[in-house]
Formats: structure tokens, C-alpha cells, sequence
């Protein structure tokens, strides 16, 4: 996931309202937990965007709130959603 794009925390700067939203609790073991976000002195908080490998492609969950940051401009969404639409390339 750090293809075409390094992500790094920089990339969470300036996210609007909430980064995400239903994140899971518990999830299949084929699932890898690929970001974890939190809040100043809140614990981490995993589920946010899981990835499996599917087939010749991959299933991607993702509970962060792109509806709130891609209309907003936010860079560092961009980069992580570009990403995300390049896995496997």
C-alpha cells in the first residue's frame, strides 16, 4: 500500500470531521489491518482498512470516511485512495 504513493502520518494531516466511520472489531484471519489511526491519548484504533488477497486481485474494506475528504481536497486521502486503486499493479 505504499505504492505509487509513500504514506506516511503527514498524509492523515487535515482530514475533516471523522477519518472513518464502522470500523470492524474483529475480522477473518485472511484479512491484514494495513493502517491504524487514533486520536491524541486515545488507543489505536485497527479496522480501519483491511486488505485480502482475492482470486488473481485483492478485497479491500475500508471504513474511512472518503465522502468527507476527497470533496474536501484533502492530499494525503488521495494519495491513500490512489493506492488503494493500485494494489496489485
Amino acid at each position: 500500500m505504499n505504492v505509487p504513493n509513500k504514506i506516511t502520518s503527514a498524509d492523515f494531516e487535515g482530514w475533516v470531521q471523522e477519518r472513518g466511520l464502522y470500523f470492524p472489531s474483529e475480522w477473518d484471519s485472511r484479512y491484514e489491518t494495513i493502517l491504524s489511526t487514533n486520536d491524541l491519548n486515545d488507543p489505536p484504533l485497527e479496522g480501519g482498512l483491511l486488505v485480502a488477497k482475492y482470486g488473481q486481485g485483492y478485497y479491500i474494506y475500508t471504513g474511512y470516511s472518503w465522502f468527507r475528504e476527497l470533496p474536501a481536497g484533502v492530499p494525503g486521502a488521495y494519495r491513500l485512495f490512489v493506492n488503494m486503486i493500485s494494489l496489485g499493479k
